[in-house]
């Protein structure tokens, strides 16, 4: 995950705060898991969220999603599901209009990965 972090960002720093990743502490089955992201931004033409990437621990592919955004997006927020397969940190970042880039992170616990069902 960090390798594929540093991909995104390059050698800038990664600051916590504006972002908020929500999604549940635990949950049950790992095939579907919902999360959402909301970043603190006017999304005006000067101030604004360009994207938002989602970054897992524990999946063969840590680089989960990126959603591209605009000041035309009116709210800096989405939401979608994902598969974990084990119990990991989750990862956004967002990346501002000034090159800036703000994340928040949050554990899950998975009762059942989303890879052992047959």
């Amino acid at each position: 995950m960090d390798e594929a972090i540093r991909a995104l960002v390059g050698a800038a720093t990664v600051k916590r705060g504006k972002v908020k990743l929500e999604l549940p502490p635990i949950v049950e089955n790992g095939n579907t898991v919902p999360l959402t992201v909301t970043v603190d931004s006017p999304m005006s033409e000067t101030d604004y969220v360009t994207g938002i990437h989602i970054f897992n621990e524990k999946n063969p592919q840590p680089y989960v999603v990126a959603f591209d955004l605009g000041p035309r997006a009116g709210k800096a927020a989405v939401s979608t599901r994902m598969r974990l397969a084990d119990s990991q940190q989750v990862v956004a970042i967002a990346r501002l209009n000034d090159g800036s880039f703000w994340s928040d992170s949050a554990d899950v616990i998975v009762t059942l990965a989303a890879c052992a069902e047959g």
